[in-house]
């Protein structure tokens, strides 16, 4: 086994798509094994999430009819995160690379050159990088721009503008394995590997056909994983908040001291109330902050299995 390859592609509902996905993959991997760049025995493994259409009985059928591509199933829905570490996990100790992309054909196939190169340079770890945004509505560049920043601003380290579109080799899988969370936030965690990392850049394309499977719902749930996962600021914002406001209640209850040994009335009620509302919401932002903290701890307790294999094809 010298240079195998494995590209990792999680399908949720992805009939639509699949057969020209799989098409231009095949050409793909076969340019590459003909300028010996990976091995013959190479593979694509198409992981399904527990889809409710045909992928799954589509990806079994493209399986045996070539042996390039393999399955797995997962036994029900689990998320994007836990069915592309599923993916991973299988290849792991059966290959010297793994390349893990989305099935939807917007990251550009012909990246997966310029990282298998950069694999046989010598780095471990190649991030997929979109160099531009320019095909986005505006509103999803706002929101996908300002969702790297919040990450950042929180102390997490993330690629910008990198989503699941990598190269990781055997030893950077082998170490990925080891994290055991249950919400896991993969590329938050991929650049807590150390290792050699190194960047390609490419424009992403349009959606070959189907519907987005990250709308803005699952976009925040995933923004508040990488967050609460990765990283104890928001903790430390409570406690500077909660500081601030102690420190601006005694200087309040001063000056109505001063105010009230000078002959003036207090404060008036209305100000008094909207302080009182005002501290009542912090504790409750507080308190829910906090109790994501606890519930993922919670689950964490638990030890449940991220995912079970239902069935394979292929492997």
């Amino acid at each position: 086994m010298k240079n195998k390859l494995f590209i990792v592609v999680p399908c949720y509902n992805e009939e639509e798509v699949l057969s020209e996905t799989t098409s231009r993959l095949k050409a793909k991997m076969r340019s590459l094994i003909a300028e010996g760049k990976i091995s013959e025995d190479s593979r694509v493994l198409l992981v399904n999430d527990g889809s409710k259409d045909k992928t799954w009985a589509m990806i079994k059928e493209i399986s045996r009819a070539d042996k390039l591509f393999t399955g797995v199933s997962l036994s029900r829905n689990r998320g994007h995160q836990n069915a592309l570490l599923a993916g991973l996990m299988t290849a792991r100790g059966r290959v010297d690379m793994v390349i893990s992309m989305d099935a939807d054909l917007q990251d550009d196939i012909n990246a997966a050159d310029k990282m298998v190169d950069e694999y046989l340079a010598g780095y471990d770890v190649v991030y997929g990088v979109r160099n531009k945004r320019d095909k986005d509505t505006f509103f999803k560049r706002f929101t996908a721009e300002g969702y790297y920043k919040l990450l950042g601003a929180m102390g997490c380290q993330v690629i910008f503008n990198h989503a699941d579109y990598r190269l990781l080799s055997s030893r950077a899988l082998d170490a990925l394995s080891e994290y055991g969370e249950k919400n896991m936030f993969i590329r938050g965690i991929i650049p807590m590997l150390g290792y050699r990392t190194t960047t390609v850049t490419y424009e992403r394309g349009e959606r070959f056909a189907g519907e987005s499977k990250y709308p803005l719902k699952k976009m925040l749930a995933l923004a508040s994983d990488g967050i609460f996962s990765l990283s104890m600021k928001p903790l430390r914002v409570i406690t500077g908040l909660g500081v601030t406001l102690l420190a601006l209640a005694f200087a309040l209850f001063v000056y109505s001291i001063v105010r009230l040994c000078m002959g003036h009335t207090i404060l008036d009620w209305k100000i008094i109330t909207i302080s009182i509302w005002g501290v009542g919401g912090l504790l409750l932002t507080a308190l829910g902050i906090i109790g994501e903290y606890v519930g993922r701890a919670y689950m964490e307790l638990k030890n449940r299995p991220r995912y079970h294999i239902g069935e394979t094809v292929g492997l």
